[in-house]
C-alpha cells in the first residue's frame, strides 16, 4: 500500500483473492441484485452466462478481485489496465458489493486491495472511476482512499427511466518531479 494511504485491514470475515473460474454462477447473483444494477452499469435480468463465460475466459489487461465471507462471495472488482501505450500508467475500475455486505467494510477491502496491486505491482500512476452522482456511499469511500473529483458526465446513463449523471474521479500519484502539463482548474 502507498504511503500516504490510511487503509484499514478488512473486517475479520472479509478476504480478497483473484477470481477463480468457480466464482461466475455467485458473480450472475451478485450482479442482478437491486443495489448492483442501481450502482453499476449492469442490465437488470443479466443472463446467467455473462459471469458464467467470464470467468472461464479472462479478459486480457482486466485483473479481477473477489470479496469473500467464508466462501461467499460478497464482492467484485475488475481493474482495467490501459492498453494503449501513452496511457500505461492509468487504470480504471469497476466494483459491486453483494446488498446484504455494503457498508459492512468488504468494498473498501477491494479498493485496497486494488490500490496495491494497481500502484505497487502494475505501476499505475493514475487510478480513475466514474460513480452515480447520487452513490453518496461509495463517493464517501473513494475519496476517503485519496480519490478527487475531476468533472461531471452529464445525462450519462439510462438508469430506472431517468438519465443520470455520473462524477469522474481518479487517484493521482505522480513521483516528485515528472514534467506535467497541467490545465485550468475547474472547481
Amino acid at each position: 500500500m502507498s504511503d500516504d494511504t490510511a487503509a484499514t485491514p478488512p473486517p475479520h470475515d472479509i478476504t480478497i483473492r483473484g477470481l477463480a473460474p468457480s466464482d461466475g454462477e455467485a458473480l450472475s447473483v451478485l450482479y442482478a441484485a437491486p443495489g448492483a444494477v442501481w450502482g453499476t452499469l449492469q442490465m437488470p435480468f443479466p443472463h446467467r452466462h455473462l459471469w458464467l463465460d467470464r470467468t472461464q475466459s479472462p479478459t486480457p489487461g482486466i485483473h479481477q478481485l473477489v470479496a469473500c465471507s467464508g466462501e461467499r462471495v460478497v464482492g467484485h472488482l475488475g481493474l482495467h489496465l490501459a492498453e494503449n501505450p501513452r496511457r500505461r500508467h492509468t487504470a480504471g475500475f469497476g466494483m459491486a458489493v453483494d446488498d446484504g455486505f455494503q457498508r459492512r467494510g468488504a468494498g473498501g477491502a477491494l479498493l485496497d486491495a486494488a490500490i496495491d496491486l494497481a500502484e505497487n505491482w502494475y505501476g499505475v500512476l493514475r487510478l480513475e472511476l466514474e460513480v452515480y452522482v447520487d452513490n453518496e456511499p461509495a463517493i464517501g469511500l473513494y475519496r476517503s482512499r485519496g480519490f478527487e473529483v475531476e468533472g461531471v458526465k452529464r445525462a450519462f446513463a439510462l438508469r430506472g427511466g431517468s438519465y443520470v449523471d455520473t462524477l469522474v474521479m481518479s487517484r493521482l500519484r505522480l513521483p516528485e518531479g515528472i514534467l506535467r502539463v497541467k490545465g485550468p482548474d475547474l472547481a
